[in-house]
């Protein structure tokens, strides 16, 4: 028989307001901040690489002082909220409800399935498939966070330029864009608890994925459209916190993180991959849009040259 799917302690959407960055910190997955300086290798082995070895270790020690800095000052602010409502599929769609009962619905998210041929005939996913479809006689949940550590950042990072410190703006804008990933991984786990999954991971086990459910963001792998933010910070009322989102569905302040929560314990991170002409007509309807306007946010995910008419 299938697991029941757990139910939320909740429904609705929380603040998270100025939470503690020292709280925070440790989920920080520190080998994407060595990336971000194009220096390459998991941390904490890169601090002893042969050959760059002492640059990282150089970075690291100025990267921990300057956020030492930044918590005891309260340099940044961190802020989020996040949220659970009933949902179901239909389709490649998951349709969010206000209750249980499903009395009233307060958005569709449109997923998009991967097409092309996947080895040793494993079926071609969309997120779709970690929700309980319509039809099925229990109650899924579906989860949706935006998180930011960026509020403060900008304004950080100018009084640095003004200094003639372009070193220390620039490590500010990366810091804040780790903070942000890593109150991504620190909410997660506040979610998992609240909906029931027992689980007793270190930061360590979060930032390895060592647990039960993803947290997919709009315009990743598995979910390419962009403009689907619209609808999600929507749901969440991200825009009373502090995130806003540009024209094209980018999150300022940059370091900003948002996303849906699954809890299907096989749901798992893929790549929608190429996408074909007919899949694409299907989705513009299913969006309520024109498959012109469809391509344009999908434009590097297509596996034809769209119309230029």
């Amino acid at each position: 028989a299938a697991e029941k799917p757990p139910v939320p302690s909740f429904l609705g959407r929380r603040v998270l307001d100025d939470v503690p960055l020292g709280d925070i910190v440790p989920y920080i997955d520190w080998t994407f901040f060595f990336a971000a300086w194009e220096l390459k290798g998991r941390f904490p082995a890169i601090l002893d690489h042969p050959q760059y070895g002492a640059a990282a270790r150089d970075l690291y020690e100025q990267a921990r002082a300057l956020l030492d800095r930044i918590i005891t000052e309260r340099l940044l602010t961190a802020r989020g909220v996040y949220g659970f409502w009933p949902a179901a599929t239909e389709g490649d769609d998951i349709v969010v409800y206000s209750d249980h009962e499903r009395t009233r619905e307060l958005t569709w998210f449109n997923m998009l399935r991967q097409q092309e041929s996947i080895a040793d005939g494993k079926p071609n996913l969309s997120l779709a498939d970690f929700i309980a479809d319509r039809t099925a006689p229990v109650t899924d949940h579906i989860g949706a966070f935006a998180v930011t550590a960026g509020l403060g950042a900008e304004d950080l990072a100018r009084a640095f330029e003004r200094d003639n410190d372009d070193y220390s703006a620039i490590m500010v804008k990366a810091l804040a864009d780790r903070l942000a990933e890593a109150f991504a991984g620190y909410l997660h786990s506040v979610a998992r608890r609240e909906w029931g999954m027992p689980e007793s991971l270190s930061p360590e086990d979060v930032i390895a994925e060592r647990h039960r459910g993803i947290r997919p963001g709009f315009g990743y792998p598995a979910c390419p459209d962009h403009s689907e933010k619209f609808k999600l910070f929507d749901l969440l009322h991200a825009r009373a916190i502090g995130i806003e989102l540009t024209e094209h569905a980018a999150m300022t302040p940059a370091a900003s993180v948002s996303g849906l929560y699954f809890s299907h314990p096989q749901a798992r991170y893929f790549t929608v991959g190429r996408l074909g002409h007919d899949q694409v007509a299907s989705y513009a309807r299913r969006k309520g849009q024109s498959v012109g306007d469809v391509e344009r946010w999908l434009t590097t995910d297509l596996a034809y040259e769209p119309s230029r008419s």
